[in-house]
């Protein structure tokens, strides 16, 4: 590593997230009215200031409780973003922390109201969790965490040693493949979530 290298900056927390919206007023409605995040902050321009491209829009901030941010591109347009086609559509999320259970069963039943299909209450072990998609196709879970510091902590002292294991596998997974010896994607080493193995397997 080089020495003379700054270190890097302590990132103190997320700002935001920025994602495509079909319709300004349709996201607002949906963010503000039903889900609470007021509306905090409006940028409009032209040209877009990173790139000097021409494209007119409209860039709009929710703000959550901490300060983040939920932040969309309404390009005047009416047209969605499309999901990606070699992706499940609940990989790709963002989550939301919520206090305690009580608060995901209340938003679940005012998601609900609103004619919002919810998944859900979802048993997660260290927290759970509500899903469900915004106007803009892009899916959302509130979690609330169960687990405590010291038990977060705890689980984070095998991470590095979890995935490494993983990187080790999918590596020679990556040599049979190449070989033409593999067909199926890789399994992980371990299952978290046993209940949901049928019995058969």
């Amino acid at each position: 590593m080089n020495a003379t290298l700054p270190p890097p900056a302590p990132v103190q927390q997320l700002h935001h997230y920025a994602y495509r919206a079909r319709d300004a007023e349709e996201t607002r409605h949906f963010y503000e009215d039903i889900l609470g995040l007021p509306l905090y902050h409006i940028i409009q321009s032209d040209y877009v200031p990173s790139t000097g491209e021409y494209c007119p829009y409209t860039h709009f901030f929710f703000r959550l409780q901490d300060g983040s941010f939920i932040a969309f591109f309404d390009l005047g347009d009416d047209v969605a973003a499309e999901p990606s086609p070699n992706t499940p559509k609940w990989v790709n999320h963002i989550s939301f922390r919520v206090n305690t259970v009580q608060e995901l069963e209340n938003t679940k039943a005012r998601l609900q109201a609103h004619g919002i299909e919810v998944l859900g209450v979802t048993d997660h072990h260290i927290f759970k969790s509500i899903y469900f998609f915004d106007p803009n196709g892009i899916r959302l879970e509130l979690t609330a965490q169960l687990a405590d510091e010291f038990q977060m902590l705890e689980e984070s002292k095998t991470a590095h040693a979890r995935l490494a294991e993983w990187n080790a596998r999918k590596e020679q997974w990556r040599k049979e493949r190449a070989a033409g010896g593999v067909a199926a994607p890789l399994k992980p080493q371990a299952n978290d979530r046993p209940e949901f193995v049928p019995a058969s397997s």
